[in-house]
């Protein structure tokens, strides 16, 4: 990605930094009243339908959704945008019945693994396990390598740099505070995010107003919107799947589950936060359609940038570092106390290590050991699109048979196996 240098490197570290620290400042403290491994894992079971809706919808989007949609409404055209955005929401209502039924039959708690433990033994829960791990370690990369990109494209800052701060920010805070402190920051995050995120609206439609709309975009591209474009259904139907299938092996959306206080809490939070993250990943993905029809040279990637920062001014650069930070900071600390998590939670069915064995300690230095590996993906700036690929086909493989098996008694081991493989080899 070239760079374009619309801020001074100085400006844009001082940004990262000075953000960065804030919201480790605000973990630490909060948290530090709310310690326990209760908190940790689940924030004692008690979060209200404000910080748990914020929550979810911060966790659910990341520094992707500022590339990701509008790079793929280049090519797959309105039902990509429309895969995408109903695919990162609709989890939300997944989740609304298979919350209901997993916290009815383990109230107590705090993982799907739990629940997959018992009903298929410890040989197919390991790879599910494994599996789950994985995924959130390449999407913990992918979100740290994109926020990184983004600030090197914007001010021309080395990547190693803000991956570095960004990750020891949120290792720092979540490690010690765990989920708590991972709640908390994202709702300060969101409000944040929400707020730059109208900014940018009013900024594209105000000043593109003869752009950006559909009637433009059919002018210059009307395959994109049209009925018997086939990419338009095949890209639609793709991400819808993908990105769905790989949100329900997300451990920080079941420990979320787990920590609402009460089951209307939690239907109600799924529900509002499936309407949020509709019209924004949608509007994520327009933009990607308004810039092709712009200009057909963009590069796809940066498709919402090449719209907002048209005119070079330093005022919309800062916002897009911020809401790319602020993105970024909310997604990782949910991956990094998630995958923390279940290393807690399972990590005796899994490692069979001394009985004294502090697992909430071994799975902190498994989370930095892997936060120093996703440090030198970042650094290198490293494409990982075909890691998030397998890890896309990796959860489509599980997640039929995983999820059937919630109300499907007749499913062993045994066929979960054969059904995980025919998934794999299809």
């Amino acid at each position: 990605m070239d760079k374009t240098q619309l801020i001074s490197q100085s400006t844009a570290l001082i940004l990262v930094i000075v953000i960065s620290l804030v919201f480790t400042i605000l973990g630490l403290y909060h948290s530090r009243k709310f310690q326990g491994i209760n908190n940790y894992l689940t924030a004692n079971r008690n979060i209200g339908f404000f910080s748990l809706t914020t929550s979810l919808v911060a966790s659910a989007l990341g520094a992707w959704i500022l590339f990701g949609p509008a790079s793929a409404a280049t090519w797959g055209g309105i039902g990509a945008v429309i895969g995408y955005a109903l695919g990162t929401a609709f989890p939300m209502i997944f989740l609304i019945y298979l919350g209901k039924k997993l916290r009815e039959e383990f109230p107590k708690g705090s993982s799907l693994i739990e629940f997959l433990r018992i009903k298929f033994g410890k040989s197919l829960f390991k790879l599910i396990l494994l599996m789950m791990i994985f995924y959130m370690f390449i999407f913990l990369c992918a979100e740290v390598t994109a926020v990184a990109i983004l600030i090197n494209y914007i001010s021309g800052t080395e990547l190693w740099i803000t991956a570095l701060i960004i990750l020891l920010a949120t290792l720092t805070y979540t490690l010690y505070g765990g989920l708590r402190a991972s709640i908390f920051t994202d709702n300060i995050q969101m409000i944040v995010i929400g707020v730059l995120l109208i900014i940018s609206a009013i900024y594209l439609i105000n000043f593109n107003a003869d752009q950006f709309n559909f009637s433009f975009i059919n002018q210059q591209n009307p395959h994109l919107l049209s009925s018997s474009y086939v990419p338009s259904y095949t890209a639609g139907l793709t991400f819808f799947i993908a990105v769905a299938a790989t949100n329900l092996f997300h451990q920080g959306n079941w420990q979320r589950v787990y920590a609402a206080k009460d089951y209307d809490t939690l239907r109600k939070s799924l529900l509002v936060s499936f309407f949020i993250i509709i019209p924004i990943v949608f509007f994520m993905g327009f933009s990607g359609l308004v810039a092709i029809s712009v200009d057909a040279k963009v590069i796809p990637d940066l498709g919402f940038f090449s719209l907002l920062l048209k005119e070079q001014t330093e005022f919309l650069s800062l916002i897009i570092v911020t809401l790319g930070l602020a993105l970024t900071i909310s997604t990782v600390d949910t991956l990094v106390n998630a995958i923390s998590s279940l290393i807690v939670v399972d990590g005796k069915a899994t490692f069979n290590l001394n009985k004294k064995t502090n697992y909430l300690l071994l799975s902190k230095y498994i989370m930095i050991f892997l936060s120093i590996i996703a440090f030198v993906i970042a650094s290198k700036g490293f494409s990982i699109l075909y890691l998030f690929l397998l890890a896309d086909l990796l959860c489509c493989a599980f997640v039929v048979t995983v999820f059937y098996s919630f109300y499907d008694k007749n499913i062993n081991e045994k066929t979960a196996y054969i059904s995980i493989i025919i998934g794999l080899i299809g």
